[in-house]
């Protein structure tokens, strides 16, 4: 029986997003939902296997469950994410000199907070 070759472009695609995602949850310039929904996306495609050990990892379970099942997130996880990047980009605004870069910072803190806040639903601790 062949093996479908395009299984493992799934599966490196699915841990190239996920490693960038996990970095993400560090680094604040690197959005850490979005990728780690593409390795889902890609684990889906490439191997069951390797799907059911991403959906159990602490990593899926923190910022990806209740997002992918309700499109909704804790306070709590909706503030872990935001606090970091917001720290780093207020670094960024005060080390840089020009005021297009500052402008920019400023519109994606405000962007980041109306996003979260507006289009991703916040429920209950017990509820995810």
């Amino acid at each position: 029986m062949r093996r479908n070759p395009f299984k493992i472009i799934w599966l490196i695609c699915a841990f190239l997003s996920l490693g960038i995602g996990a970095v993400g949850v560090i680094l604040p310039v690197l959005p850490t939902t979005p990728f780690l929904l593409l390795a889902s996306f890609c684990f889906a495609k490439g191997s069951a296997r390797f799907h059911r050990w991403f959906m159990g990892t602490k990593l899926y379970q923190k910022h990806l469950d209740s997002f992918v099942k309700e499109r909704a997130m804790t306070l709590k996880t909706k503030l872990c994410i935001l606090f970091p990047a917001s720290a780093m980009l207020i670094c960024a605004f005060l080390l840089m000199q020009n005021l297009p870069g500052r402008i920019f910072i400023v519109f994606l803190i405000i962007f980041k907070y109306a996003y979260f806040f507006t289009r991703i639903r916040t429920i209950r601790p017990e509820a995810a």
